[in-house]
């Protein structure tokens, strides 16, 4: 069976075919940001096999969407009396020191709420909802021609009998426009919460709905038998099936990322890693423990909550794209602007004239003019010289260059620290493992950055995310909310509470594993630790609690009584995995190719061995100063590092 995963960035888009015998074909074109379907079918053509069994695809449709909030025409319908709830939020400050910035507007107007004369409580109907009601509310939903529809009532998760009375008289009379109900997308507690992710369903879903119909069209023509489309959680999703969960597609593309790095780390024996993707637009940081990434939910992705389970990643401004400038205190920044794939970094040769960090990393000397840097696309050296003489500093351009990579550096490193340090782990104990087509020329800087002592660069890592998506499993998630202290949880009581989740998950993905989890807290806590559920049994349970939260928070009283808040089921349907190692790949005689100078980040010039990544036999020692050049990314061994060829064919570099 041969499966593809394609990732689209936002520069180049990325695929990996895995034929049966486990072996790998790579293609890399540039992206089409004005439809990313073309950018798609452009590497399938690329590859030009005659048949595909499955193709597995990343898509930004809608991170897109909510970035540019580009969606439906969304009208709610909630309870009377909470229509203000998505303006009230939290009631906490996005910047902590500066009472100026505001939170993102919702994506609905307030004018397009409707308030519903009912109320459920903890216990059941405290208002009913009276037909009377019901019809007016539709009349009202009808008066505003919405585009989508999103129910969320108060205590619906518990008793959604209101929800699904108002989504059927909805949905009979506006039969053109699709209806969201929050018990049907999240059925959990935290109002807020709940009521913004469903409100993200209906607003991404008809222009979610819309692209993957047009992209399985498309597919099937091209002789696609089957197309699966990646969510924000590490698995997959059938066509059909991701059209009805939009939301869960909003960090679709990184989710692959770290899908692929979690399988190299288990070829290479580190079940504890930091990652980073730095693709053309943006650096995406994410960590993985024991061999498991780690999840969270309640992420908010362009300033929407979203709180579906996803792979945590945090996204910052520093890809190769990414517009180097001088802020109004006359410092270097990098980002949030990019040149994107149109029209792209200066060096590219496309009409862009402003520095990037790529034009950076040409002019010192870490990317080689004369090689395709991927679809064709040759380097300019001149053109980046110009672009980084426009900033203000230095008559030196290699100065100006080893500045620009710095700040990249610092920015990478911040968000490193925000998926490690800031959740009370400490990173120098473990691996971390840059990828992306510009992610192995920043590894050892980023690991001097935060103390870490080993680099694992993977094989292939420009082309990682798209291995991840060929590689990631079939995967439901189904969840429920039941509030108990463990104490006083009875018999089979767990048993028979999962029961239908676990027959929700099986049901949409047959033949799959299954695995229970619950989410619990000490009494009085705002905030849950997710821990398997192996056993009805609360002592076990208790016990593997306060494991998970000395682990996370450094801190666990056991004599403290433990709730319970959340069930959680995950399906999972695993698929073959391709095949790593085998020493060297490709006819290069495992021999440098040659020697270059290039300038380091503290502005020293150093002749380095530049050897062909991919190439190498299996225990090759490589010493610093070296490039690393493959045919999808470029990698830099720094002064005070060495590496040696792993049977995987990564590269495992360790400070000397």
């Amino acid at each position: 069976m041969t499966r593809v995963g394609v990732d689209v960035g936002g520069t180049f888009t990325d695929l990996v075919a895995v034929t049966p015998d486990g072996s790998l074909e790579i293609r890399k074109v540039a992206s089409t940001p004005q439809d990313p379907s073309v950018g798609l079918f452009r590497s399938l053509d690329a590859l030009g096999a005659d048949a595909i069994d499955v193709l597995v695809h990343g898509t930004t449709v809608a991170t897109n969407a909510l970035l540019e909030r580009r969606g439906a025409r969304v009208v709610l319908v909630t309870t009377a009396g909470f229509e203000d709830l998505l303006w009230l939020r939290r009631q906490d400050r996005p910047a902590l020191y500066d009472l100026a910035q505001a939170h993102p507007a919702p994506l609905v107007a307030r004018r397009d709420v409707v308030g519903a004369r009912e109320r459920m409580g903890p216990d059941g109907a405290i208002q009913a909802l009276s037909e009377g009601e019901l019809s007016r509310v539709v009349t009202e939903v009808r008066a505003r021609e919405p585009e989508s529809l999103a129910i969320s009532l108060l205590f619906a998760f518990r008793h959604p009998e209101h929800e699904r009375r108002l989504a059927a008289a909805l949905r009979a009379a506006l039969p053109g426009v699709p209806v969201t109900a929050s018990h049907e997308i999240l059925p959990v507690f935290r109002e807020y919460e709940r009521t913004s992710t469903t409100t993200a369903e209906a607003y991404l879903r008809p222009k979610v709905v819309s692209y993957v119909s047009k992209t399985a069209a498309a597919s099937a023509e091209r002789g696609v038998r089957s197309l699966l489309i990646m969510t924000s959680s590490g698995g997959t999703l059938s066509a059909a099936q991701a059209g009805g969960r939009a939301a869960s597609l909003a960090l679709s593309g990184p989710a692959g990322g770290v899908v692929g790095a979690r399988l190299i780390g288990a070829a290479v024996d580190a079940r504890d890693l930091l990652t980073l993707d730095m693709g053309g637009t943006s650096a995406d940081a994410s960590l993985i423990s024991g061999g498991v990434a780690l999840t969270e939910g309640a992420e908010s992705v362009a300033g929407v909550p979203i709180a579906l389970p996803s792979i945590l990643i945090e996204t910052v401004s520093a890809g190769g794209g990414s517009i180097a400038s001088v802020d109004e205190g006359g410092a270097l920044r990098v980002g949030p602007r990019s040149a994107g794939a149109e029209p792209g970094p200066a060096c590219y040769g496309r009409g862009g004239t402003e520095p990037t960090v790529t034009d950076a990393c040409l002019v010192l000397g870490w990317l080689d003019p004369q090689y395709p840097l991927a679809d064709s696309v040759r380097l300019e050296r001149a053109a980046a010289e110009r672009a980084l003489s426009t900033l203000p500093f230095s008559h030196d351009v290699c100065e100006i260059a080893a500045g620009i990579v710095q700040v990249a550096t610092a920015v990478m490193a911040r968000a490193l620290k925000r998926v490690s340090v800031a959740r009370g782990i400490d990173p120098r104990g473990m691996a971390l493992l840059p990828f992306g087509g510009a992610g192995p020329l920043f590894g050892c800087a980023l690991a001097d950055a935060l103390g870490m002592s080993r680099v694992v660069v993977p094989p292939h890592p420009g082309v990682l995310s798209a291995l991840g998506l060929a590689a990631a499993p079939e995967r439901v998630d189904a969840l429920a909310s039941l509030h108990r202290p463990l104490a006083d949880l009875h018999d089979g009581e767990l048993d028979r509470a999962f029961a239908p989740l676990v027959a929700a998950a099986t049901a949409a993905l047959p033949e799959a594993t299954v695995t229970r989890f619950v989410d619990c807290r000490f009494r009085g806590q705002g905030y849950e630790v997710t821990v398997p559920a192996l056993r009805d049994d609360p002592a076990t349970l208790g016990a593997a609690f306060h494991a998970a939260h000395r682990t996370r928070h450094g801190h666990g009283d056991s004599e403290q009584p433990v709730e319970l808040v959340n069930l959680r089921v995950v399906g999972e349907r695993a698929v073959s995995l391709p095949a790593f190692g085998g020493g060297r790949r490709g006819g290069g005689d495992g021999e440098a190719m040659g020697r270059r100078m290039i300038v380091t980040r503290d502005g020293k010039r150093v002749r380095a061995d530049v050897w062909p990544l991919g190439e190498l036999p299996v225990g090759r020692q490589l010493n610093a100063p070296a490039i690393l050049a493959g045919p999808d990314a470029t990698g830099l061994i720094e002064p005070g590092w060495r590496g040696v060829i792993h049977a995987s064919g990564a590269v495992i570099l360790e400070r000397t």
